[in-house]
């Protein structure tokens, strides 16, 4: 008789250890996706653990679905506002910038590792994916953010290029078992991949917008299912119709995030926990997957191709595809160095082994080792080089409040932050001086680490972060009356 106990311990265990990882491994600048997939590695057949893994068919799935919620939870976070100013540079980069990766370390491989033209190029597609989430933990760690359109512009591009990274080593795999295929046929695939994972995508994203805001259910609880329910839903459509679904699934979160609906913010923080707990399954089972002593005979080449994909491949994509932006050239340099790899690419470098490829042991195994050295290198230094090249601003503190927003049909007033600044003139005023319009209702303050409950006596402190509740118009017209010194009460 199978017990499914002992399982259900294993399982949890990993787990457990995973979190308390992720804590000391943000204490010590190590990302926690390496942290993860250390452990799986020690669980598996050549670590203490002693677990034998190796099913490439149930990696690629567990990675499926945990790539389909972990992108779908990007879109959803992604600032709208922000990334509409660099839409087209950051298509251009996770686009053309994937392609010239994909190329120049392609041409690299073929070299170093005395493979085909065509299976280098394979080996370099797989791996040009970044991978935003894990960079912007890093800094989070460190109290470090980027300036500028640096921060949107790296959301964007690695929320957009998995989709490129996955045609393309779709495509690859095909043009190698039927080389008669030909570039074309290639090139037609990806604009119709990527028309229909748009389209369904955005219709996806209204559809989902429009049930939760008119069905109603009786249980808060229902609605996260609801969502999930139609994700899963948008991406084996797009597929079947033979566009992008992972392309679908950050498209349906673009358009979800950007509008109001019934419990947001509850859906929002499930998904972000629901993206973590993907990530970590999906890091273990890779960990598990690969067979540490197999990667000794990679070392030197795998040592090789980190460094072309560093210091070569990488920057050449960046700086053509932002030739013409308005991005500086340290700016240039900080997107370049922050292209850290993640598990995208060790999930897509399962596909040449399910396909049977002839040399699909051999790109696994690079592919893993130059992963690991990218998290490595670049992981461990992205706050260092954000501070050298002078392109880093103090990371804001975000403020909780105890307050959930629930948009009804019709109501158009939303809460929203306003922060005193040290030279407003509100400064050492009590509310009733304010003379704040009418149509706006101060509901809380957050004053440091506590929260004060406003009442026209309560005196204005600088810093102070003012919880209001208007229509948007309303928040923009007490912004500027606070923003200004001595002249804002004039105002």
């Amino acid at each position: 008789m199978i017990t499914i106990e002992p399982y259900l311990v294993g399982i949890a265990v990993l787990l457990v250890l995973s979190v308390i990882a992720s804590k000391l491994s943000d204490r010590a600048g190590i990302p926690a996706l390496l942290v993860f997939l250390g452990i799986g590695m020690l669980a598996g057949s050549d670590g203490p653990g002693g677990i034998y893994f190796d099913d490439p068919v149930m990696a690629q799935a567990v990675g499926m679905i945990a790539l389909v919620v972990i992108l779908f939870s990007g879109g959803l976070d992604t600032h709208w506002e922000s990334v509409r100013t660099v839409l087209g540079v950051g298509l251009v980069l996770a686009t053309v910038g994937v392609l010239i990766t994909a190329v120049v370390l392609g041409l690299a491989a073929h070299w170093v590792l005395n493979v085909t033209l065509l299976e280098g190029i394979l080996l370099g597609a797989i791996v040009s994916s970044t991978d935003a989430a894990a960079v912007f933990a890093l800094l989070r760690s460190r109290g470090v953010r980027l300036g500028g359109r640096l921060e949107p512009l790296l959301e964007l591009e690695a929320g957009s290029n998995d989709p490129m990274a996955v045609f393309l080593t779709v495509g690859l795999i095909g043009l190698i078992q039927q080389p008669e295929q030909g570039l074309g046929t290639l090139a037609l695939g990806f604009f119709r991949q990527m028309l229909i994972g748009a389209v369904t995508g955005y219709a996806g994203g209204r559809l989902l917008l429009a049930a939760i805001n008119r069905l109603r259910l009786g249980y808060a609880g229902m609605y996260p299912v609801l969502v999930f329910g139609v994700l899963l839903l948008v991406f084996g459509v797009t597929n079947l119709l033979g566009g992008s679904g992972f392309l679908a699934v950050y498209g349906t979160g673009l358009v979800l995030g950007r509008a109001e609906f019934l419990h947001k913010r509850s859906v929002l923080r499930f998904y972000e926990g629901l993206a973590w707990l993907m990530q970590i399954f999906m890091f273990l089972t890779l960990g598990l997957l690969v067979f540490p002593s197999r990667l000794v005979g990679v070392i030197g080449p795998g040592l090789a191709l980190a460094a072309v994909l560093i210091l070569v491949a990488r920057p050449i994509g960046v700086w053509v595809g932002l030739l013409f932006s308005r991005f500086s050239n340290r700016e240039k340099a900080l997107i370049a160095w922050v292209g850290l790899r993640g598990a995208v690419p060790i999930v897509l470098a399962t596909y040449p082994r399910l396909a049977g490829l002839e040399q699909s042991e051999l790109i696994f195994n690079v592919i893993f080792f130059v992963v690991i050295t990218s998290v490595l290198v670049q992981g461990t230094t992205i706050s260092h080089a954000a501070r050298l090249l002078k392109v880093d601003k103090p990371a804001e503190e975000s403020t909780v409040y105890p307050l959930e927003e629930v948009p009804r049909e019709g109501w158009k007033a939303l809460l929203r932050e306003t922060v005193v600044p040290e030279d407003s003139w509100a400064v050492g005023k009590a509310i009733f001086q304010l003379g704040l319009p009418m149509n706006y209702l101060i509901v809380l303050i957050a004053r440091q680490d506590r929260f004060v409950i406003p009442n026209g006596s309560v005196v204005i402190e600088a810093g102070d972060r003012i919880l209001g509740l208007a229509v948007p118009e309303m928040h923009e017209t007490v912004r500027a009356r606070l923003a200004g010194g001595a002249g804002g009460a004039e105002g």
